[in-house]
C-alpha cells in the first residue's frame, strides 16, 4: 500500500508544499526559515519513520505564528490524506519519552474525531538563537508549539494528548514532546498483522 500524500496550501499569509510518506526511513528535506521549529519537524520525522518534504514561506514580519501554525495544519491533512480509510492500522499509539531532565508523554487515537490536550508547562519565553542574518533575530515563539499542534489534530483528525510529565529546559520539553509523537503517531499508523483488512473501530467507519 502506498501512503503517499503530497498538498500545496497558499494563502495570503503563507505558501507551503509538504510531500510526506508515512513508510519512509526518517528523512526530512525542510526549507523552512525558523530554525528550532525545522529541528523539531526533523526530529518528529525521524523518530517517526515518516519521509517529509517541505518548502515553507510566510509572513515572518509579522510573527512566526501564522507559518508555525499552518504547517501544522498541511501536516495534518497529509496525514489524513495518506491513511485514506485507516484499514488495518493499529489506530492508537502511546510513547514516554526521557530527555534528560525532561519526561513527555504523548498518546493518539486516529479515531476521526478532532481533540486536542496540551499541558507542556512552557514558559512563553522565545528561545534565543545566535545564528547570524536569522529571522525574527533568531529567535523561535515558544507559545506557537500548541497552536502547531492544534493545527494537526484538527486536521488529521485524532484525539491528540501532549503533557510534560517533568522537566527544566523548554527546548528539552518541545523536542521530547516532538519525538514522542512522532513515536506515538508511527505506532498508531502501522499495520494491524492481526486484522490487516478491518477498520479498527465497532462503527466500521473513521470518520
Amino acid at each position: 500500500m502506498n501512503r503517499v500524500a503530497e498538498i500545496k496550501r497558499t494563502t495570503r499569509e503563507t505558501d507551503i508544499s509538504l510531500k510526506l510518506n508515512l513508510d519512509g526511513t526518517g528523512e526530512s528535506k525542510l526549507q523552512c526559515s525558523i530554525g528550532f521549529f525545522t529541528h523539531m519537524l526533523d526530529t518528529f520525522a525521524r523518530h517517526g519513520l515518516f519521509d517529509i518534504e517541505l518548502e515553507a514561506r510566510g509572513d515572518l514580519h509579522v510573527d512566526q505564528h501564522h507559518l508555525v501554525e499552518d504547517i501544522g495544519i498541511v501536516l495534518g491533512q497529509c496525514f489524513a490524506k495518506a491513511l485514506g480509510d485507516k484499514r488495518g492500522i493499529m489506530r492508537v499509539g502511546s510513547c514516554l519519552f526521557p530527555m534528560d531532565e525532561t519526561l513527555a508523554r504523548a498518546a493518539v487515537d486516529l479515531s476521526g474525531r478532532p481533540f486536542l490536550v496540551f499541558d507542556a508547562n512552557l514558559s512563553g519565553i522565545p528561545l534565543l538563537s545566535l545564528a547570524s542574518g536569522a529571522q525574527n533575530g533568531g529567535s523561535f515563539q515558544i507559545d506557537t508549539v500548541e497552536d502547531f499542534w492544534l493545527g494537526f489534530a484538527t486536521n488529521a483528525a485524532c484525539a491528540l494528548h501532549l503533557d510534560v510529565l517533568r522537566g527544566r529546559s523548554d527546548h528539552h520539553k518541545v523536542e521530547a514532546l516532538f519525538k514522542a509523537a512522532g513515536r506515538a503517531l508511527r505506532q498508531a499508523c502501522e499495520g494491524d498483522p492481526r486484522a490487516p483488512s478491518a477498520i479498527p473501530s465497532t462503527k466500521g467507519v473513521l470518520a
